[in-house]
C-alpha cells in the first residue's frame, strides 16, 4: 500500500494543503501525476489515485476549500489565482514539470496554468472544462447559470442544486424550451427542501463564476510545450460540459478524447455520483502513456 503524506505549503493568502502518494522525486523518473478539481477537494480523487500505485500522485485542496484555509480575506474562486497556487505547489514538489489530470473547474485552472507557466506541465488531460465562451449559445448558458444561482439565493441549497442538475443534464443548447420548464423540484433528486440560510456554496453561488466566464488564450496554449488533451465522458453526450469540452477541443484544433462514464466518471460514489473509476483510470493511463 502506498503511504500518503499530508503537507502544508504557505503561499500568499492561503495555507495550501496537499497529499503526496509515493516518493519525491519519483523513483522511476516519470513526472509526478497531479490530480485537481474545482470546487472539488483532494477527497474527490480517493477512488482514482489508488489505480496509480506505480506513479507518485499528488492531490490538493484548492484555495479556500477543504483544508486549505485562506488568509487573504477573499471568498471568490478564480482560475488565475488557483493557477498561481499550483505553480507554487509544483515548485515546492521540486520534481520538475508534472503530468496533470484536471476535472471540471480544475480543467479551467489547468488551462490558465499552462498559459501562464508553460514549463510546469508535460501533459494535461482537461476533462470537461465548463467554459461558456466556447458555446454557440454562450449567452443562454449564462442565463441558465443565473437561474440556478437565483434558485439558490431565494430558496436555499436544495432548490439551487436541483436547478443546477436540471441545467447540467439538459441535452443540447439552452433553448426557449429549457427556460419554459417548471422549476426543478429538490425532492425529485432526493434533496432537502429545508433552507439552512447559507449562501456561500462555491458551486451554487456566484463565487466561482470567473471559472465558467474564463476565456482561454488559444495563442498562448498553442505556443506552450505542453501536450494538451481535452477529454469528454462517453455518457455526457449532449450535456453542458460535454458541449464545452467539444467546443474547446474545436477551438484548439483537435478532437476530444472519449473517457468512460460521465462528468464524475472517476468518482467511486463518495459524493453519491458514482462513475467507473477503474475503467477511467485505465483510459487515463493509456492517454498519459501515449506521450
Amino acid at each position: 500500500m502506498t503511504t500518503t503524506q499530508t503537507r502544508t505549503l504557505a503561499v500568499p493568502g492561503v495555507d495550501l494543503v496537499y497529499d503526496v502518494r509515493g516518493p519525491l522525486p519519483p523513483s522511476d523518473g516519470r513526472p509526478v501525476l497531479l490530480m485537481i478539481g474545482q470546487p472539488m477537494t483532494a477527497e474527490g480523487f480517493t477512488a482514482l489515485a489508488p489505480h496509480f500505485t506505480d506513479r507518485t500522485v499528488v492531490t490538493y485542496d484548492p484555495r479556500g476549500l477543504g483544508r486549505s484555509v485562506r488568509t487573504d480575506g477573499r471568498t471568490d474562486h478564480t482560475p488565475q489565482q488557483q493557477a498561481v497556487d499550483l505553480h507554487h505547489l509544483i515548485e515546492a514538489l521540486d520534481a520538475g514539470p508534472v503530468d496533470l489530470f484536471a476535472s471540471s473547474g480544475g480543467a479551467v485552472t489547468a488551462l490558465e496554468l499552462v498559459a501562464a507557466h508553460p514549463g510546469d506541465v508535460v501533459t494535461v488531460v482537461a476533462h470537461e472544462p465548463p467554459i461558456n465562451a466556447v458555446l454557440p449559445d454562450a449567452g443562454a448558458a449564462e442565463r441558465a447559470r443565473a437561474d440556478f444561482y437565483q434558485a439558490y439565493q431565494t430558496k436555499g441549497a436544495g432548490a439551487g442544486m436541483a436547478a443546477f442538475i436540471a441545467m447540467t443534464s439538459w441535452q443540447g443548447e439552452f433553448t426557449d424550451a429549457y427556460f419554459a420548464r417548471p422549476a426543478a423540484d429538490p425532492a425529485t433528486f432526493g434533496l432537502s427542501t429545508e433552507d439552512d440560510g447559507s449562501r456561500d456554496d462555491p458551486l451554487l453561488s456566484d463565487l466561482s463564476w470567473a471559472i465558467s466566464d474564463y476565456r482561454p488564450d488559444v495563442s498562448r496554449l498553442a505556443a506552450a510545450p505542453t501536450r494538451i488533451v481535452i477529454a469528454v465522458g462517453e455518457e455526457s453526450t449532449g450535456t453542458y460540459t460535454a458541449r464545452t469540452a467539444l467546443g474547446l477541443a474545436a477551438l484548439l484544433g483537435q478532437e476530444a478524447v472519449v473517457f468512460p462514464s460521465h462528468h464524475g466518471g472517476f468518482l467511486g460514489g463518495e459524493f453519491g455520483y458514482a462513475g467507473k473509476p477503474e475503467e477511467f483510470a485505465a483510459r487515463l493511463r493509456e492517454v498519459l502513456d501515449a506521450a
